[in-house]
């Protein structure tokens, strides 16, 4: 990319084509229905083709992409449609069971709580152990200190060792 560079189509198709599984993965795990992460996809990456050419020439596109995902999910959370029903294949009863590990979770268990969680503090949880990001990395993509993701982070562990979840002391 050298001087005169301007980023096109075929780049962004690229771009697109490399990133859309990861984004796919994170945006499922932050809205837990396939069909809405889609569409909060599609809704990012519409912008972010509207603004390719600065978002181009960023450091870090795909740190920016992320942010704007993130950014649609949690200003689509605020116009409802999470509070609709939303169909699910099965309803799995409520149930503990013992890991083998004395601090770690049964992982069919782990995914609905996380769900349950506040946006923010499942972004933290999700972007921290799902993308493996720094709490800096993080912050930037949520928009805040390095503080509030430690302290969204520190919230969202008690919440799931307070349902049962996890066991104290696991930090996930």
């Amino acid at each position: 990319m050298g001087e005169g560079w301007l980023p096109s189509e075929d780049d962004f198709a690229e771009f697109f084509a490399a990133t859309w599984p990861r984004m796919f993965r994170t945006a499922l795990a932050l809205v837990g229905d396939a069909a809405a992460a889609e569409d909060v996809l599609q809704s990012a990456y519409a912008r972010a083709f509207a603004s390719w050419r600065r978002i181009a020439s960023a450091n870090h596109p795909e740190a920016y992409v992320r942010r704007m995902v993130v950014n649609e999910i949690i200003s689509s959370r605020r116009h409802g449609w999470w509070r609709r029903e939303r169909p699910h294949e099965s309803v799995e009863p409520a149930a503990t069971v013992e890991s083998p590990e004395h601090r770690v979770v049964a992982h069919g268990a782990l995914w609905p709580a996380v769900q349950q969680l506040p946006l923010r503090q499942r972004a933290v949880i999700v972007l921290r152990y799902y993308e493996d990001l720094s709490e800096r990395e993080i912050a930037a993509v949520l928009g805040c200190s390095p503080g509030t993701v430690k302290s969204q982070a520190a919230a969202a562990l008690a919440n799931l060792r307070r349902h049962g979840v996890l066991q104290e002391g696991a930090d996930a």
